[in-house]
């Protein structure tokens, strides 16, 4: 915290401590999470179909039929946001149980969506009036539809021309002309709206209302005018339109990018994972002939339940992309020639003989746990150094700084899904919806079904403004002194209790003068410390990395969730980010989150492997780019990363890839850092190849291959296992399988979970450090 560091405790004349030094030996005052009460839920008798069964209270028809394999067909109701009849497709009949058992009928049937169940009720679903009731409904729903289901791209996964096959008329009585609406309206550049197929039944409108909150659809016009649209007619905006696609139950909402692509009978669909960000969102992903067509939400409760953001629903088309990388590369004067992988792997082997401290490695997060592996026992082992990274942020925290190491708390405490069942959560630092968007959803969720406070500290407008409690719009520069104030005003009320030191150290920061220094008034602060109450959940993402006096705000926050027996959330930004780290993917770890000063550790990995380790800690990414720069390091391997856009000081980057002798490019597609390689690497994209990612949460999911490699492109864990085996001269490992098993071996964390049946919804990592 700031009340901990060098420059505060200069200020207050004591001694510059480490949070290990404040905290220790004070467990009898720092509170530990509560446990949750065992949630006990009250059941009623009802029948379905002369079927006597059990259901919770309140639930709704709709569902409880499903409890006996059964379906009521639907239009407007949708499970994740709140019925509202609109459509009359669900309609049953109700009656209730007399005291002699007969079954007195209500006259007319009922919304099975919007009706809950409750003691003695008896619904009918397949009686003759309701066979009729559905017939009527789906004719008046058909006398305007255009019926251009040839043509209409939801034709074949429709579920109004599913119904009407099952439940609907078999001719029409209706000879009039239908109505003619604007068809291929862009609503956005995402979503293209033809306005004649859409039957009204909100879908869209109440996603935007209730789940992503941009509010930006809305009905217009009454009657047979009604249709949804933006406001003032202007673009329709969100992070998350892509949702209304596949929610909408025809075809008046498609897909711009997928519209006339491929008929869903021409389609392959297998089981994927998102890479495009960090939350490791489930989708199935479409493909034709070997090439990728289009991506839908998969349902998985404990990560996104259904739901995609536009990034990753329509980021996957530079899988086609001309500019992907198909075959090996190698320099010749000022341009490429097209080489075997022999020949490639000579010249790295020829490069990177010097090992030690003359080499380096550095990735990106996106690389999948395999990948990542194999690439680390390959420098450590097969070249003697420990010169690698996966981290491009401004402040590059070392092992002995991690909150494993001296809080023995691990980065990331809260699951993606018990986000929603917190009464408090602090956003601290962190544009949600942008860096971390499934998260924001399970937030927004929290505060709009169960009424959760929820505070906003940052620099900057979010979309979590628009629901928060409290905002605290702090000075770019001035967040750890925010930090700092919230944890003292709690400190003096007496809410929680810290060591003697922190206390001292907390006193410079008061919330009399926090307006002067950070713009944030003493009242929203003050109003801010009453909200967090005890056990909020505290998340921030590693966006925190790069604003001044990093170090400081996370151990201030990690604190504040300590001190109050709350939850702290350090989330990763990339697909892999925590899989890095859970991997030891730093130049002072090792896998299992063992320190390379751990005999102990380095004896277990040494044993396993049955090698040697590099004794001394490697550069990190500044320490590498530096030393590129200055010519101390020879032979630089880029694993999908580039330094002129990933790294911040783009000059530095320029100098290292100009100055360093011999250059690996490994990535899929082409970039600015390949112009300065000496030898490019085509690496198989993520849907191309086996591997497991580790989400934010710490959730191990498996994808298998589902599209062929491109060209003569490999994975990533095969081109660093092919040069280990030229380098040690070992039995390689042959598949990813192979590999995550020899992760499970030398890390403890993953230790568990080496298994063929991995589950669908992945493995979450032991909470216990």
């Amino acid at each position: 915290m700031i009340g901990l560091s060098s420059s505060a405790a200069k200020d207050l004349g004591q001694k510059p401590a480490t949070r290990a030094e404040f905290f220790a030996g004070s467990e009898d005052i720092i509170r530990q999470p509560m446990a949750a009460a065992p949630t006990i839920t009250e059941t009623v008798s009802i029948s379905i179909n002369d079927v006597e069964l059990a259901v919770p209270k309140g639930e709704l028809i709709v569902e409880s039929v499903k409890r006996l394999g059964l379906e009521i067909p639907i239009f407007c109701y949708h499970s994740r946001m709140k019925p509202v009849g609109m459509c009359r497709m669900c309609l049953v009949e109700v009656g209730f149980k007399a005291p002699d058992g007969t079954i007195k009928k209500m006259p007319k049937p009922q919304a099975g969506c919007t009706l809950p169940a409750s003691d003695g009720m008896a619904i009918y679903t397949d009686s003759e009036m309701i066979h009729q009731d559905r017939r009527s409904v789906l004719e008046l729903l058909l006398i305007n539809h255009p019926l251009d289901c040839p043509i209409c791209d939801r034709g074949g996964e429709c579920p109004l021309q599913n119904n009407t096959l099952f439940y609907g008329p078999s001719t029409s009585r209706f000879l009039e002309l239908k109505r003619h609406l604007p068809k291929a309206y862009p609503l956005s550049k995402y979503v293209t709206l033809d306005l004649e197929r859409c039957i009204q039944c909100g879908r869209c409108v109440r996603f935007t209302e209730e789940i992503s909150g941009d509010s930006n659809l809305a009905f217009r016009f009454r009657g047979a005018e009604m249709q949804p649209s933006s406001f003032k007619l202007m673009e329709y905006e969100s992070k998350f339109s892509g949702n209304v696609i596949e929610i909408c139950p025809v075809g008046a909402l498609t897909s711009s990018q997928y519209r006339f692509r491929a008929r869903p009978w021409d389609l392959e669909t297998k089981p994927a994972i998102c890479t495009v960000c960090s939350n490791g969102c489930n989708i199935w992903l479409d493909y034709r002939v070997g090439r990728f067509v289009r991506i839908n939400g998969r349902t998985n409760e404990a990560v996104n339940e259904e739901w995609t953001c536009d990034r990753g629903k329509f980021g996957h088309d530079w899988l086609n992309s001309e500019k992907r990388l198909t075959t090996p590369l190698i320099r010749e004067g000022d341009s490429f020639k097209v080489c075997s992988w022999a020949t490639a792997y000579d010249a790295i082997l020829k490069a990177f003989a010097l090992g030690g401290n003359q080499v380096a490695g550095l990735a990106n997060g996106r690389a999948s746990n395999e990948s990542l592996y194999m690439m680390q026992k390959l420098f450590r082992v097969g070249f003697g150094s420990n010169n690698i990274d996966s981290r491009w942020s401004r402040h590059l925290p070392t092992y002995q700084q991690g909150f494993e190491r001296v809080l023995n708390l691990n980065q990331v405490q809260t699951p993606i899904a018990a986000l929603e069942d917190k009464a408090t959560i602090l956003v601290f630092g962190t544009s949600l919806a942008d860096d971390e968007p499934i998260i924001f959803l399970r937030v927004r969720k929290a505060w709009f079904k169960n009424g959760a406070r929820v505070i906003v500290a940052h620099n900057g407008p979010t979309d979590v403004d628009s629901f928060a409690h409290e905002v605290l719009r702090y000075r770019p520069g001035t967040g750890h002194i925010v930090a700092s104030v919230l944890l003292n005003i709690l400190v003096e009320s007496g809410k929680v209790k810290v060591p003697p030191a922190t206390r001292a150290a907390l006193r410079a920061f008061t919330p009399e003068k926090i307006e002067d220094q950070t713009g944030v008034s003493e009242s929203k602060v003050r109003n801010a410390a009453e909200l967090l109450g005890e056990g909020p959940a505290i998340i921030t993402t590693r966006t925190v990395l790069d604003m001044d006096q990093a170090q400081d705000i996370l151990e201030t926050l990690a604190g504040l969730a300590m001190t109050s027996g709350g939850e702290f959330n350090l989330y990763g930004l990339e697909a892999n980010d925590q899989g890095a780290r859970e991997l030891g993917f730093l130049p002072d770890m090792l896998p299992g989150d063992v320190g390379l000063s751990d005999i102990s550790g380095r004896g277990r990995f040494e044993e396993q492997l049955g090698v040697v380790m590099p004794n001394d800690p490697g550069f990190g990414t500044h320490g590498i780019i530096g030393a590129c720069a200055e010519k101390t390091i020879q032979a630089l391997w880029l694993l999908n990363a580039d330094p002129l856009t990933d790294y911040f000081d783009r000059t530095l980057a320029e100098n290292a890839l100009e100055n360093v002798d011999f250059l690996v490019y490994q990535g899929c597609i082409e970039s600015e850092a390949m112009a300065f390689a000496s030898v490019v690497l085509p690496m198989a994209a993520p849907p191309e190849q086996d591997g497991t990612y580790t989400n934010v949460e710490r959730r191990v999911q498996r994808m298998k291959q589902i599209i062929p490699e491109a060209g003569n492109s490999k994975p990533a864990w095969r081109i660093f296992s092919e040069v280990y085996l030229r380098v040690t001269n070992t039995t390689p490992l042959f598949s990813a399988g192979e590999v995550f098993q020899e992760i499970c071996r030398v890390n403890p964390i993953f230790g568990d979970i080496a298994s063929e049946d991995f589950p669908d919804q992945g493995v979450l990592l032991g909470s216990e450090v």
